[in-house]
């Protein structure tokens, strides 16, 4: 209704001014009675009533969709109801823009699934060459081949993250929810990558009942734990220093943290560490730093239903958390004897 009448309005304004005018030249004239005045405004006033009513109820149904648009841009074309010419060319306007839409809009994602593929294939043939260049190497002692090693690795992770980067946006096809015990976990993730924590002089510390299980997909909360721990080696490497890693439950989730005594995070940059590109001032100080893998870990965390959060100090260290809903008491692999 509201709307309505506000469409209405400069056409009761010309009504108006049109009656005042009417009377006015009426009033002017000597002949002229007061009641031939009154009726005349009377019944201009009600032929102008009854075009409004007539015109409300006809175009009712056209005014209440404009008032209250559709949630689904499907449902916004009643085809039904086209009384009117000015009603029927907005409809085939919104229905040609919104076919225009849908033909782009499947362009898109035909370009988007090639891109992913092709992504998807390309990753997996760079890590069949790295796999031989590990291979070859593994035996070797020289220092020159740990170097080499060390650069193998780093592509190696460079190469899963652009993968799960990739993965993100088919994520509902992608992933399995299971009991994850968080002690074979991660200690497995602490024995594969015992080389980055002997190359960085970093200590780990892991310290997690092994009864302790969460439901997640093992294989995105292992990129998580990579991520974080991989993080949490990169800036305290070279100290001496220790990465603790630990788990415990409340009663209403349970934790798992990962703690480093590395250079911290400056206040102003801690609230913006999960977007997109960020680095901030650490960026600065490590170049290789892309911004994307706390991002990933939010991304993945949102989807999985786990939350994850920061605390950090300068020159103290940095403490990431993931909290697990806890699984049903009555639950037979909650806990499970180690």
């Amino acid at each position: 209704m509201k709307l309505f009448l506000r469409d209405q309005l400069p056409v009761l304004f010309l009504f108006g001014i049109q009656i005042t005018i009417c009377s006015l030249i009426y009033g002017l004239n000597e002949g002229s009675a007061l009641s031939t005045i009154s009726y005349v405004v009377i019944v201009s006033t009600f032929l102008y009533l009854v075009y409004l009513i007539y015109r409300y109820m006809t175009k009712r149904e056209f005014y209440r969709r404009l008032s209250n648009p559709a949630n689904a841009l499907d449902h916004t074309f009643d085809t039904r109801r086209r009384n009117a010419p000015v009603e029927y060319a907005l409809q085939e306007l919104l229905e040609t823009q919104f076919q225009t839409f849908q033909n782009e809009l499947h362009q898109y994602e035909s370009k988007l699934s090639n891109h992913v593929t092709f992504m998807n294939q390309w990753v997996h043939q760079m890590k069949t060459p790295l796999s031989v260049i590990h291979m070859t190497i593994q035996e070797e002692d020289e220092p020159i081949f740990d170097s080499i090693r060390e650069e193998t690795d780093r592509l190696t992770k460079g190469l899963e993250t652009v993968l799960y980067m990739a993965r993100l946006d088919s994520f509902e096809q992608d992933f399995y929810i299971e009991s994850v015990s968080l002690y074979k976990l991660v200690n497995r993730f602490v024995q594969e990558n015992k080389r980055l924590f002997i190359r960085s002089q970093v200590f780990p510390k892991v310290e997690i009942d092994p009864r302790i299980h969460v439901l997640s997909d093992e294989k995105w909360l292992n990129f998580i734990l990579s991520q974080l721990v991989t993080n949490a080696v990169k800036y305290s490497a070279g100290k001496g220093r220790n990465v603790f890693i630990s788990a415990r439950e409340e009663w209403d989730y349970i934790q798992l943290e990962v703690k480093d005594e590395g250079i911290g995070i400056p206040t102003h940059d801690l609230a913006r560490i999960f977007d997109p590109y960020f680095t901030g001032d650490n960026g600065r100080q490590f170049p290789a730093a892309t911004g994307m893998g706390l991002y990933l870990v939010h991304e993945i965390c949102d989807r999985l239903g786990h939350h994850v959060e920061a605390e950090s100090e300068l020159h103290a260290g940095t403490t990431l958390r993931l909290k697990f809903i806890p699984m049903a008491e009555d639950d037979q692999y909650r806990r499970e004897e180690p």
